[in-house]
C-alpha cells in the first residue's frame, strides 16, 4: 500500500487543519493554562469537534458513529499535535471508543458508543500504575465480592482521567504483577464510593490524573471482555492509542521544523538571514529526513492496524516518531536562539508536550525492548 493518504484522507486532514488552526490554535492552550481553567480543555471545542464528526470516527457505524479507521483517526490525531491541541479526542474517542467496540457487551456498546460519537460522554482508560509505562506491571487487585467485584490500588498518568464519565480500569483478577495472566479490564464510574480522582496538570499544561480505589465495588456486568483474559484485549487498545500518540508527535515535531524554518528565513545576524548559513541549512535537511522517515512508519503502521494487529510496527513508529520530534524540538528552540527559551514564545510549547508525549504508552527505550522481543532477541 502506498505512504500516502488516499483522497478522502487528505480532505479530512484539510479540513482538521484548518479548524483546529482556526479553532484552537497554540494560544487557546496558553489562554487554558493562564487561566487554570478546571477542565483543561474547551467544551465547546469538543462540540464543535462531534458536530465535525470527530469524536464518532472510530466509533461503528451501528452506533452512531463514522466507522472510520486507524488512519483518520490518526489524521485528526497529527493536527491536534499541530496545534497542542487539549482534547479528550485520544482518551476517549480512540482509548475508550476501541477498548468498548473490541470487547464491550452489546449492552455496553449500546449504552456508551452512541454518547462517544455524539460527543455527550468521555472516557478515560487507567493502566500504568509507576512512573514508566509497563502494562505488565499491573498490581491493583480485583477480588470476587458477592456478584461482582471488589478494586483496591492506584493508577498514575490516566489521560484526562479528571472528567471522565466512565473508566476503564485495568485490575488483576489472578496471577502476579510482571506477567500478562489474570488480568480483567473494568467500567468504573467515576463517582464510585472509595475512588477519589486526583487531577495532575502535566509540564506541558495537558491533562491527566491519579486514581486512587478502596474497597470500589463494581458488579459483574462491569466487566469489560473476559475475566482474567484481559491482556488480549488491552493490548491491541494500548497499539492503537500508542498510534496514535505516534501521529500526534509527528504533528509536534513537523509543526515545530515549520516555525523553524520560518525563522531562519527572516532573522537577520551578521547582516545576513542566517537561514543562509550552510550549517544551519544542513541541520535542517537532516531534521526533515528524520521528520519523513517517522511519518512514514507512522502511517505504514496505521494502515496495518486497519487491517490486522501490528505490535511490531506500532513500537518501531512510536519509538521513531518520539526520536524525531525531540530532535524537532531541540533544534527549534537552540536555532530560535535566546528567545526560543522564553514563555512568551510558543516553541518551547512544543518541546513540553514532545516530553509528555514521549512517556505516554512507551517511550522510545520501551518499545525499542519491545521490539527486540518481538524480533526473538
Amino acid at each position: 500500500m502506498p505512504l500516502i493518504l488516499n483522497d478522502e484522507q487528505g480532505m479530512l486532514r484539510d479540513t482538521a487543519r484548518e479548524f483546529l488552526g482556526e479553532k484552537a490554535p497554540v494560544a487557546e492552550l496558553r489562554r487554558l493554562r493562564d487561566s487554570k481553567d478546571p477542565d483543561g480543555f474547551s467544551r465547546d471545542l469538543w462540540k464543535a469537534f462531534a458536530e465535525m464528526g470527530f469524536t464518532g470516527i472510530l466509533v461503528p457505524e451501528a452506533h452512531g458513529g463514522l466507522g472510520l479507521g486507524h488512519v483518520e483517526a490518526g489524521v485528526v490525531m497529527e493536527e491536534i499535535g499541530r496545534n497542542l491541541t487539549p482534547s479528550p479526542f485520544l482518551a476517549t474517542s480512540v482509548l475508550t471508543a476501541t477498548a468498548l467496540a473490541r470487547g464491550g457487551s452489546e449492552a455496553q456498546k449500546a449504552e456508551w458508543l452512541p454518547r462517544i460519537a455524539a460527543g455527550e460522554a468521555l472516557g478515560a482508560l487507567a493502566v500504568d500504575e509507576t512512573s514508566k509505562h509497563s502494562p505488565k506491571a499491573i498490581a491493583l487487585t480485583a477480588v470476587r465480592s458477592g456478584n461482582g467485584f471488589r478494586l483496591n490500588g492506584a493508577k498514575t498518568f490516566v489521560v484526562d482521567g479528571h472528567v471522565a464519565d466512565l473508566l476503564i480500569v485495568a485490575a488483576r483478577t489472578a496471577g502476579e504483577p510482571g506477567t500478562t495472566d489474570g488480568l480483567t479490564l473494568f467500567l468504573v464510574d467515576p463517582k464510585a464510593q472509595g475512588l477519589e480522582v486526583e487531577r495532575t496538570v502535566m509540564v506541558d499544561s495537558h491533562n491527566a490524573a491519579r486514581l486512587t480505589l478502596t474497597d470500589v465495588e463494581v458488579d459483574a456486568d462491569a466487566v469489560l471482555g473476559e475475566v482474567d483474559q484481559g491482556w488480549a484485549l488491552l493490548e491491541p487498545v494500548l497499539d492503537t492509542g500508542r498510534a496514535m500518540v505516534a501521529a500526534e508527535l509527528t504533528g509536534v515535531g513537523g509543526e515545530a521544523f515549520d516555525r523553524t524554518i520560518a525563522f531562519l528565513k527572516e532573522r537577520r545576524q551578521f547582516g545576513r538571514i542566517i537561514g543562509e548559513f550552510q550549517g544551519l541549512q544542513h541541520r535542517a535537511a537532516a531534521l526533515y529526513a528524520e521528520l519523513e522517515l517517522a511519518r512514514a512508519a507512522v502511517l505504514k503502521a496505521l494502515q496495518t492496524l486497519d487491517e490486522a494487529p501490528a505490535p511490531l510496527l506500532v513500537s518501531v513508529a512510536k519509538a521513531k516518531a518520539g526520536e524525531a520530534c525531540a530532535l524537532a524540538v531541540q533544534e527549534g528552540v537552540q536555532m530560535h536562539g535566546g528567545i526560543g527559551m522564553t514563555d512568551e514564545f510558543e516553541i518551547g510549547f512544543f518541546m513540553k508536550r514532545q516530553r509528555a508525549a514521549e512517556e505516554l504508552f512507551g517511550d522510545a527505550g520501551f518499545h525499542a525492548d519491545r521490539t527486540a522481543t518481538l524480533l526473538g532477541y
